[in-house]
Order: structure tokens, then C-alpha cells, then sequence
């Protein structure tokens, strides 16, 4: 590779990692409609990147291309939304003309922002005064659009939204419940910071049982009355486990059928995290409607495995999946557990991390005594054992998690034969 072309990946990468950040500190768009007319491919395409964002999910966006001359045409016989956002390449004289033209027809409580090609400081103030909400100068970037729109539409007063993390097992078996709630009880009693945790394995869930909890009420109450959730009646379902962590517990019967739409756990995610800074999602090994909503919608999102083959094949297809639906959020963390198995061939570290493209978080060598003595009295590995050094990875983990500290890099392993055998078992 030439130093240019060398220097232009880099600087991609780099651009991609500024975007990734910029887009981390964005919150999530509300509930509302907007409407694009854009002049140029060039500001077409951001916005509509913008609107396949998570971030985005909620709001409804269409962009129509041909400039404010089209939106005018448009709203004589439609409503307008509440927001247009209108690109023009028109002198100052004429856009604020033809902005004139525009506000015979909209509504007024719909918001409007301009991108325009003009740098003009006059032009800018003239806008605002004249009730335009924001003016940007083109070129813009998906991360301009979705920072604009958060800047109108989500209130700066509002208390923030807390922070979720989605917990998921490459494989059934590879202990990611258990991290899980440990790592959730560990954020809770090392940061005395309020965390939930939600157990959404309804039928098979082992939060009560790791949290040595049998309430009355939990997850299922709420799922299957959505029109009742709000914070004052999440907290009525929420049982206590310690000073500063609560759960969501799953009832674990089998008495009906846990069948639900794609959007089933918006709704409770979206109060939980109200009513907490910390919110930790136990979700089961099931590939759904609403478990790839829930994986889709999170803040982070923690993969689970065991070094061996079916755990890279099923950890290679979640971390892709998941780079299409998550495009401008960080890849998932990733988490070897059960390392050293006696006489069990196992994967190398490095020969995992290669084909995934992801620096495991931990490795948690397979330690049955201390797991086992602690599923079996119902209590987190901290309370066991304070001392042991898979409890400290667990703080770790909580410190990566809650932005307390940061993963290191490592140099990139080398790839082995793992792609093959890959290829051979999809033949």
C-alpha cells in the first residue's frame, strides 16, 4: 500500500471513529415527522443515512428531492410535518423570498431548518429572526442532521436518559446471564449508582434465581399491558436486591406462550431507562422480532462466548448483523468465558478475536467451584469470593461499561486456519 493510499485509510478510520463518538453523545430523536427537499445528492444522501440511525428510530423522515420550490408546491393540498428541512442554493435575496412564499403554507407550530450554500453571517441572523430554526452550511454530515434535530426537538431540561446495556450469549450455555447480573450487581455496589436489571427470558429466566428474589410481579406484567407502563407502575414491578439494584424479574413458567411483536420491549426499556442512570438487559439466546430490536436499540451491546467453533460461527453473524443495524455505533464488546476447560479443545484467544475484528473486553477462565457455589445459594461472585480474580475482571468489565475506563488496544492477533474451518462447515 502507497503512503497516500495509506494515509486515506487512515484518515477514514479516523473520520469513522469521530463520527462513531459524535454520534454516542447524541440522544434519541422523539416521536416526530420530518420532511426533506434536498437540491443535491450531496445533502440527500447524510439525511438519509441520518434517518436509518437508531437514534432516528422513533421519528419518521422522507426526503424529496427539488428544493424549496417543490415543499411549496407540495404543502398547497399536504399538511406540513413537524419539521422541513430545506436545502437551497439560491443568493440570500432570493431563499428568503422564497421562504416567504413557504410560510403561506405551513403550519405554525412546524419547525424548519435551512442548509444553505452560502457562508453569510447577515443571511444567518435574517433567518433567525425570521423564525427559521437553525442554518446550516453545506456540506453536511449524517452526524450535522441528527445533532440538529436533537438541538430542536429534545429538551436540554429533561432529566437524562439512562444508559442500557444489552447482554447476549452467542450460544446457549456460555454463561451470559450470569455476567450479566454480576456485572450489573458489581456497577451497583462498587459506583452506589442506581441500576435495573431486566431479565427478558420470560419463559426460561434465571435472574431470580441468581438474585435469590421470587416476587409476585415482574416483566410479564408489564409486557402484556403495555397501555398501564409508565414509571409509576415500573417501580411497583421492580424487586429490590440490594441497596442500589433492582430487577425486572421473569415469571420462568411455562403456563402461556411468549410470542410478541418487534416492538414488545420499547416501551419498557424506553421508562426503565427514566427511572434509572443504569440499564442492564438480559436477553435470551433467541433470534426474534423484539430480541433484534432490543440488540438494535441498545447503548452497548455484550456478546458472550466460549472458544470453540459454534460460538465463533454464531459471534461472526451477530457482530455482522449488528454492523448493518448499528452502523455509527461502536462493535460489540466481546467476552470469552469458560477458558481452560480441562481436556476440551478450545479456540485461542487470538485465533477468536482475528475473524471478529474485536478485542475481547475480559477472558473468564472456567472456574466451576466459585460459579457453581454462588448459582447454588443465590448469590453474585462478589459476595463469594471479594478477593478472586474473575471478580476483579467483573469490576473491570463495569468500569469499561459505565465509561469509568477505557478498553486497550492490542496488537492484532494472527488469523490461523479459523476462516477455513469456517468455510468447510458452511459446505
Amino acid at each position: 500500500m502507497s503512503n497516500v493510499a495509506y494515509d486515506a485509510a487512515a484518515e477514514a478510520e479516523e473520520t469513522t471513529a469521530q463520527t462513531v463518538a459524535a454520534m454516542q453523545a447524541l440522544r434519541p430523536i422523539p416521536r416526530i415527522s420530518v420532511q426533506a427537499f434536498c437540491e443535491t445528492e450531496g445533502v440527500a444522501g447524510p439525511i438519509e443515512r441520518a434517518g436509518e440511525d437508531r437514534r432516528m428510530a422513533k421519528a419518521h423522515l422522507k426526503v424529496h428531492m427539488g428544493g424549496i420550490p417543490t415543499a411549496i408546491e407540495f404543502y398547497q393540498s399536504a399538511p406540513t410535518p413537524n419539521l422541513i428541512v430545506l436545502e437551497s442554493r439560491a443568493e440570500p435575496k432570493e431563499l428568503l423570498a422564497q421562504l416567504g412564499r413557504l410560510a403561506e403554507h405551513c403550519d405554525p407550530t412546524t419547525k424548519v431548518v435551512v442548509i444553505g450554500h452560502y457562508n453569510d453571517v447577515g443571511l444567518y441572523r435574517e433567518l433567525i429572526r425570521s423564525g427559521i430554526s437553525e442554518y446550516v452550511i453545506a456540506p453536511i454530515s449524517m452526524v450535522d442532521i441528527v445533532s440538529v434535530i436533537s438541538t430542536i426537538f429534545v429538551d436540554p431540561e429533561a432529566e437524562p436518559i439512562g444508559r442500557s446495556i444489552a447482554f447476549v450469549g452467542a450460544k446457549g450455555g456460555v454463561g451470559s446471564s450470569t455476567i450479566a447480573h454480576n456485572v450489573a450487581w458489581t456497577m451497583s455496589s462498587l459506583f452506589k449508582s442506581e441500576v435495573v436489571v431486566a431479565d427478558l427470558d420470560l419463559a426460561f429466566g434465571t435472574a431470580n434465581i441468581n438474585f435469590d428474589q421470587d416476587p409476585a410481579q415482574g416483566i410479564a406484567e408489564a409486557v402484556f399491558a403495555p397501555e398501564r407502563i409508565d414509571e409509576v407502575y415500573l417501580d411497583r414491578l421492580l424487586a429490590q436486591c440490594a441497596e442500589h439494584l433492582s430487577l425486572l424479574a421473569a415469571p420462568s413458567t411455562l403456563d402461556r406462550v411468549y410470542d410478541f411483536d418487534s416492538e414488545a420491549f420499547t416501551q419498557i426499556i424506553d421508562t426503565a431507562q427514566r427511572s434509572a442512570p443504569m440499564l442492564v438487559l438480559d436477553v435470551p439466546h433467541i433470534w426474534s422480532g423484539w430480541s433484534k430490536t432490543v440488540l438494535m436499540k441498545a447503548d452497548d451491546v455484550v456478546i458472550t462466548v466460549t472458544p470453540e467453533l459454534a460460538n465463533l460461527r454464531n459471534a461472526k453473524n451477530l457482530v455482522d448483523m449488528l454492523a448493518k443495524l448499528r452502523p455509527n455505533d461502536p462493535a460489540p464488546k466481546l467476552i470469552i468465558n469458560q477458558a481452560g476447560v480441562p481436556k476440551r479443545p478450545e479456540i485461542s484467544v487470538e485465533d477468536f478475536a482475528e475473524p471478529l475484528g474485536i478485542t475481547p473486553m475480559a477472558v473468564i477462565p472456567f472456574e466451576p467451584l466459585l460459579f457453581g457455589k454462588a448459582a447454588n445459594n443465590g448469590r453474585m461472585l462478589g459476595e463469594m469470593d471479594a478477593k478472586s480474580p474473575i471478580v476483579g475482571t467483573i469490576g473491570e468489565i463495569a468500569h469499561v461499561l459505565t465509561g469509568r475506563s477505557e478498553l486497550k488496544a492490542r496488537k492484532k492477533p494472527g488469523l490461523g486456519s479459523l476462516i477455513d474451518k469456517l468455510k468447510r462447515n458452511k459446505k
